[in-house]
């Protein structure tokens, strides 16, 4: 498990371009890659941070009901998170995807059709990745800072070429609860609650009911711990992503 200090990372950039259409195939449930790097800044798991604080991250959305119910009670508790949206959900359900970026919350790249990009080319990947950028940029002014790859498969050589091609880092994760397993609401609440350390980022998925009903208790329960909710980019040293100005750039401007 790779664990960075904030001095680790640089300002990111990101280009927003307009792109073929996606590429779309079934893969399998892959763990976590083994070959992650000390202090590689193209790959985090989780943040030293001096203060308890921890990155909820929703993955795979957004969902038409489970998003907004999710959103509320981050609303209610005045808690932000990170979601990692994929590019066809973006455009089908706008309207949330304002919304999450409205009420303060991060939005990174989740590829656009969530395939095993490591079975991909550098083409294809980087299609995945800019197609689902240029549409979060439209609905929000703004472009992803960080990525998550589908089912975390992403080679080493994937992740450097990524952060050298579009300044993106990898976010990974360092607390899983399995709930894409359904195994109930109680048992992710209390996986989350069992691994969560400060500096955690903590993963979950927004398409499960399980893991949004999870999420009252989970998110009071650390909070009586006294963790404190940030975004990834908050964790990382970053400006807050709604507070940084971004233009759209075409693949000549790019290249």
């Amino acid at each position: 498990m790779t664990i960075l200090s904030r001095r680790t990372f640089l300002s990111a950039g990101s280009a927003c371009v307009l792109l073929r259409p996606d590429f779309a195939e079934a893969a399998p449930t892959i763990k976590l890659p083994n070959d992650i790097a000390s202090r590689d800044a193209a790959t985090i798991t989780a943040i030293k941070t001096r203060t308890p604080i921890v990155a909820m991250t929703f993955d795979d959305g957004p969902h038409p009901t489970l998003t907004p119910a999710l959103l509320d009670m981050l609303k209610a508790r005045g808690l932000r998170a990170t979601f990692y949206l994929i590019g066809n959900r973006v455009v089908t359900w706008p309207d949330i995807v304002r919304r999450i970026a409205d009420e303060g919350h991060e939005i990174g790249n989740h590829s656009w059709s969530h395939p095993n990009l490591a079975k991909h080319s550098n083409r294809s990947v980087l299609d995945q990745i800019d197609r689902t950028s240029d549409a979060i940029f439209k609905l929000t002014g703004r472009p992803p800072v960080t990525f998550r790859p589908p089912y975390g498969s992403f080679s080493k050589r994937q992740r450097l070429m990524l952060y050298k091609e579009r300044n993106l880092p990898t976010i990974l994760w360092s607390v899983d609860p399995q709930d894409w397993r359904r195994p109930g609401s109680k048992t992710v609440a209390s996986r989350i609650l069992k691994g969560a350390r400060s500096g955690s980022i903590i993963l979950g998925h927004d398409i499960q009911k399980g893991t949004v009903r999870a999420m009252p208790s989970t998110f009071d329960g650390l909070t009586n711990r006294g963790m404190k909710f940030g975004t990834v980019s908050q964790m990382m040293g970053w400006p807050l992503w709604q507070s940084r100005k971004f233009r759209g750039v075409s693949k000549a401007q790019k290249s």
